[in-house]
């Protein structure tokens, strides 16, 4: 006879590992299985977020600006430094504490919560039946009112740079990286890609970076990825737009290898590069591999995502998903609210999402965040509005850390005032942007936010200098047109 659990969490990753614990703390029997393991080829949890993507990537990013201020950045404080040097695999190691820290935590937060960890693949049968093969082969059934579904995504590899994580590596072999290439070259200039693109170029690779959309980071607010694409082409990122690859030939031995890449630039012409290391970044695509039996009863749509409904619920009764493996961005905090809600709906509440604020970031530096609706979005949709732009370059406090790039714009109806999206980039982009989310949140209007007393000196004054001047109210720069 199976275990029998009130839940059972398939996925232990930002969106799975939040579910379990929230069903634990409501009460509910809870189960959470992680086919994830460490080098020492233990089970651990956090799937791909603090193993091998959001945390270490930030680790590494973290460690590189240190490097790069330390060595070109601090002489215009008066701070004099000599012979700077960076030891790769030190900065590595320090990742991977950081890594070991955080997924320890995880373990320690489901004993406390009262979460039962199973180590191995899990997989759906019917009847919310969960066949859990484990590392060393053996096999066992649990049992469930309810199952979430978390098992995230990989990413996608292409047929003309098959990866190998020796030369051709995809996000997770490029996070092990353990010398400085000379050549770098990057597919695909989007998130993952600028980030990771950032690191080495700090470092001192040539770092050129593939890009097959002719517009750069077309998913943000144009006006701020313009200035970003500048902001980063200054820093030394060679970013080639509307470049296709056609074609990667690894050569040479040991360490001596390089790989030729084959492209058709912006004017369909062929091209070739020939790099030390070639990072693959095109995207990522839903992990559903061996998820699911036949009579399951979940559906995938069109895309291979799970389909679920706007509360995560699947074709299955009793069956939820959450996460990268469905529909909407793929980011951890997107996931962990999903398992909130989840949890909370399973346990009789009415908790839901809203996904019109979900904040979005790069971590280059400066950073790229941004909530909330586009001025594309707003002109295709026809919606009236009314926009406010305010550069880093007016504010005291950027001047006085050198951060002075970049710029805060806040988009409002032109009708109501209502704030329908904030776009940054510039120096704590990141933690800007949620201020202007916590104000959506509660329906804020630009005038709101313009009304707020920020503290002065601070970067957040940007924030509200650019609410007012949604409204032609701005003090400290010239007021701009409205736009409708």
């Amino acid at each position: 006879m199976s275990e029998k659990f009130d839940v059972i969490v398939i996925g232990s990753g930002p969106a799975g590992y939040v579910a379990a614990i929230r069903a634990a703390q409501l009460g509910l029997k809870t189960a959470c299985v992680e086919k994830w393991q460490n080098a020492e080829g233990q089970g651990v949890n956090g799937g791909t977020c603090l193993n091998v993507g959001c945390i270490p990537s930030k680790a590494l990013l973290d460690s590189s600006y240190k490097y790069h201020e330390a060595k070109d950045d601090l002489g215009i404080h008066g701070i004099s430094t000599k012979d700077v040097k960076i030891d790769v695999p030190s900065m590595i190691a320090r990742k991977a504490g950081i890594v070991k820290q955080l997924t320890g935590g995880i373990a320690g937060l489901f004993k406390a919560n009262g979460v039962t960890s199973f180590y191995g693949t899990g997989k759906l049968l019917a009847n919310r039946v969960v066949e859990v093969t484990g590392h060393d082969g053996k096999v066992q059934s649990l049992s469930a009112d309810n199952v979430i579904l978390a098992s995230g995504s990989i990413p996608v590899n292409i047929p003309v740079a098959p990866v190998d994580n020796d030369v051709i590596l995809d996000s997770t072999g490029a996070l092990e990286i353990e010398a400085v290439p000379e050549r770098l070259g990057v597919i695909g200039a989007g998130v993952i890609g600028l980030e990771l693109g950032s690191v080495w170029n700090r470092l001192g690779s040539k770092v050129v970076l593939l890009e097959a959309m002719p517009n750069f980071l077309a998913m943000m607010d144009q006006q701020i990825a313009k200035e970003a694409n500048k902001i980063l082409t200054k820093q030394g990122l060679d970013i080639r737009l509307n470049c296709r690859v056609t074609g990667s030939e690894v050569s040479g031995k040991g360490k001596k290898k390089t790989v030729t890449v084959n492209f058709t630039d912006a004017d369909g012409k062929e091209q070739k590069e020939v790099f030390d290391k070639l990072i693959v970044c095109v995207g990522r695509r839903p992990f559903t591999q061996n998820l699911l039996a036949p009579d399951s009863g979940v559906n995938l749509d069109e895309r291979g995502f799970i389909y679920v409904n706007d509360l995560c619920s699947t074709s299955a009764p009793g069956v939820w998903a959450i996460g990268d493996v469905v529909r909407g961005p793929m980011l951890a905090h997107k996931g962990s609210e999903e398992g909130v809600v989840v949890a909370e709906r399973i346990a009789g509440q009415k908790a839901i999402v809203n996904y019109d604020i979900i904040p979005n970031v790069i971590y280059t530096h400066p950073e790229v965040a941004s909530v909330g609706k586009t001025e594309e979005q707003l002109k295709a949709d026809g919606e009236p509005y009314n926009v406010g732009v305010f550069p880093f370059a007016a504010s005291g406090r950027a001047m006085a850390a050198n951060e002075t790039a970049g710029m805060v714009k806040i988009l409002a109806h032109a009708d109501t005032d209502r704030v329908l999206g904030a776009h940054i980039v510039g120096p704590s982009a990141a933690d800007l942007v949620q201020q202007v989310a916590i104000a959506m949140e509660f329906g804020s209007s630009a005038e709101d936010i313009g009304m707020t007393i920020f503290g002065h000196p601070t970067l957040s004054e940007a924030v509200k200098e650019a609410a007012l001047a949604v409204n032609g109210h701005a003090i400290h720069i010239a007021n701009r047109k409205k736009r409708k």
